[in-house]
């Protein structure tokens, strides 16, 4: 029976977000990256549309004991189906899956649903100690939607999973950010 292993281009490409065993870097042929509002969710959070023109970066992990039920907890309102087109270094047969929200149950993100810029560190820190700069630089060619407003809930973190960030880190999101033209916001709330 094949190994069950997930695909992760988000916050699960940061090995600090969990514990699953044998994560290795990896490539989704097909797919990009877009910011959207999920139904039952505040903000927004990524997911994965088709795109036949388009790779990228994530991380392959070992599903513990081939049970995906702590992955639909943690990945919730997406469905989880098995993709083929993924390059990795795995040496044995894997079932590889990936969540995703598709497009009859994501809407265009909005003001009232914003990219937590806690969640976007996670995530670009992830993309930073898997791919280096060069990674990071891909995760947001290969990104939609940053036309989304952005909440600055650094000082009170609201994603679950944040994580402690270095200077540079801090940096290097805020660069990529200006240099989009992104719209960051205040968290008023604080």
């Amino acid at each position: 029976m094949p190994q069950a292993f997930v695909f992760g281009y988000g916050s699960l490409v940061n090995r600090a977000t969990h514990d699953y065993d044998r994560p290795h870097p990896a490539t989704l042929s097909g797919w990009r990256r877009t910011w959207r509002h999920v139904t039952g969710r505040s903000v927004a959070f990524l997911t994965a549309v088709p795109d036949p023109g388009t790779r990228i970066d994530g991380l392959v992990a070992e599903v513990p004991e081939q049970s995906w039920s702590a992955l639909d907890q943690r990945e919730r309102s997406y469905i989880c189906e098995p993709i083929q087109e993924v390059e990795h270094p795995l040496e044995l047969e894997a079932d590889i899956r990936m969540y995703h929200a598709p497009d009859h149950l994501h809407q265009p993100h909005s003001a009232h649903h914003p990219i937590l810029l806690s969640y976007l560190d996670v995530v670009v820190q992830g993309f930073l100690r898997e791919f280096g700069e060069a990674g990071v630089h891909r995760f947001f060619e290969t990104t939609d939607g940053w036309d989304a407003p952005i909440l600055n809930d650094r000082a009170a973190p609201r994603y679950s999973r944040h994580q402690p960030l270095s200077t540079d880190e801090r940096s290097l999101t805020d660069a990529s950010l200006e240099r989009l033209g992104a719209d960051i916001f205040a968290d008023e709330t604080t």
